[in-house]
């Protein structure tokens, strides 16, 4: 049986072989974080591939077709301009011009179905803006949650964030800061899957509202994440959500009694239940909070 010192020692070294790890892994993934000027507010992004592809999320270009300010791990700056966007999972992407030789990138993770809970990851941004002198910040956590879309770690971060990257232990991105807030000590992260999934419209410029997929019920709307709840966004014509008198703008605090961290948490919780189902929201508006009852729908065959 292993005496207490010697499990101690144990945990000790599997430490010392994750701070050794990333700091194989920060050489590359520094060169690749930037700092993004955009909208009148400084956010974060990870170049991923030689030609100068920018991830980052997408409240922090806003649409595509913009002239942005990227500035470079060695305190250059240049002009880019921003791509698509899909507005439900907040990724978005921005091109650098092309390049006199390679821009210096971190690789993406393609597999993103390989992420586990408890994962020891790490993330780069550049809070406050751009410095050179201090560089991008890191910060060594792990991951607390993986859904399909979005990856929850411990990685404590503060706005200026937005955008930045986070890696696992080899270097390659795996998700993307999306939903901060100062103070706490879980943060939301978008995974590769709706970067992967929305590419070739992204890369044409499209703007993407992703609705409810799969067999379970409809309700026919878009939400991003805010403090308070899920902010509706757009909202599908013949909807359930327009029939129940559900307006853009508002905000869903719960459903059935829960709360919901991320939009795609409240997606798959309208995916599991059927078709005709009565689901009960309570609502917030400029008006005050009311309850509402939706009879889920079936998606309409696009």
């Amino acid at each position: 049986m292993a005496s207490a010192s010697s499990a101690a020692d144990a945990t000790t070294q599997d430490l010392i072989a994750v701070q050794t790890q990333v700091q194989s892994a920060l050489i590359r993934a520094r060169q690749a974080v930037v700092a993004i000027e955009c909208n009148g507010a400084t956010a974060s992004g990870v170049i991923i591939n030689p030609s100068g592809l920018i991830l980052t999320a997408a409240h922090v270009t806003g649409g595509a077709k913009k002239k942005v300010k990227i500035i470079l791990s060695d305190g250059k700056s240049v002009e880019a301009t921003s791509l698509g966007l899909d507005t439900t999972t907040d990724a978005a992407l921005i091109q650098l011009p092309a390049p006199a030789k390679t821009w210096p990138y971190a690789p993406m993770n393609k597999e993103p179905r390989g992420l586990g809970l408890g994962d020891w990851c790490f993330d780069l941004g550049h809070p406050g803006g751009f410095d050179k002198a201090r560089g991008s910040v890191v910060r060594i956590g792990k991951l607390v949650k993986v859904s399909s879309n979005m990856l929850q770690s411990d990685c404590v971060m503060m706005g200026g964030d937005s955008g930045g990257g986070l890696f696992n232990l080899a270097g390659e991105v795996i998700g993307i800061n999306s939903m901060i807030w100062t103070g706490r000590d879980q943060n939301l992260h978008v995974s590769m899957a709706p970067f992967l999934r929305s590419w070739d419209a992204m890369m044409h410029n499209e703007t993407i509202h992703v609705w409810e997929q799969g067999s379970g019920g409809w309700l026919g709307l878009s939400t991003q994440g805010g403090n308070e709840g899920l902010r509706i966004g757009a909202i599908a014509p013949a909807s359930p959500a327009l029939s129940a008198g559900l307006k853009e703008g508002e905000v869903i605090v719960k459903a059935n009694n829960q709360t919901f961290a991320a939009p795609t948490d409240f997606s798959e919780f309208v995916r599991g239940h059927t078709v005709g189902e009565i689901v009960t929201l309570l609502i917030k508006s400029v008006q005050g909070q009311r309850v509402v009852e939706v009879k889920l729908g079936r998606k309409p065959k696009e």
